[in-house]
């Protein structure tokens, strides 16, 4: 079975913005099914499109298994078949040797930003970098299938 271990952080915006960062990439992605035991999510990036059908969340863990599909598959799958959608443009950042995910939202998630990092173990020790502000992994409205459904300028502070 795949597993995925993932923690999720909000991120301090000036410190953020502050530092040099790699070309970030735009992702579309819609979701077949939003359930709270189960998605199956369709994302596109300039280049590939990828079918990931996920697990019930438990702490940081949960089972995961996705696979790459044709590019024009994957974009009428979102155009044919997803009941809801975001954009974002995602940065993959090396810190102390592990691999950081940022996402800048688009559209009706602008202005958040979520920082994710895979992990071995839900116990593994990891340095945090200047920019993470607070960590909001249990937190289910940070869920990308729920910020699909409620985005976050319903709720911004």
């Amino acid at each position: 079975m795949g597993k995925e271990i993932e923690r999720k952080f909000l991120l301090n915006r000036e410190k953020w913005l502050a530092i040099d960062k790699p070309t970030g990439q735009h992702f579309r992605q819609g979701y077949i099914l939003t359930d709270p035991n189960k998605t199956i999510r369709v994302r596109t990036t300039e280049t590939k499109g990828f079918l990931t059908i996920k697990g019930i969340s438990v702490g940081a863990s949960r089972s995961e298994y996705e696979y790459e599909i044709p590019l024009h598959e994957a974009s009428e799958l979102l155009d044919n078949f997803a009941t809801s959608e975001l954009e974002k443009i995602r940065y993959v950042i090396t810190y102390k040797e592990k691999v950081w995910e940022i996402d800048e939202f688009l559209g009706d998630n602008f202005g958040l930003m979520v920082a994710e990092i895979e992990l071995i173990s839900e116990d593994e020790e990891f340095d945090l970098p200047e920019w993470i502000d607070q960590e909001v992994t249990e937190d289910q409205k940070y869920y990308n299938s729920n910020l699909t459904l409620n985005p976050y300028k319903l709720w911004a502070d």
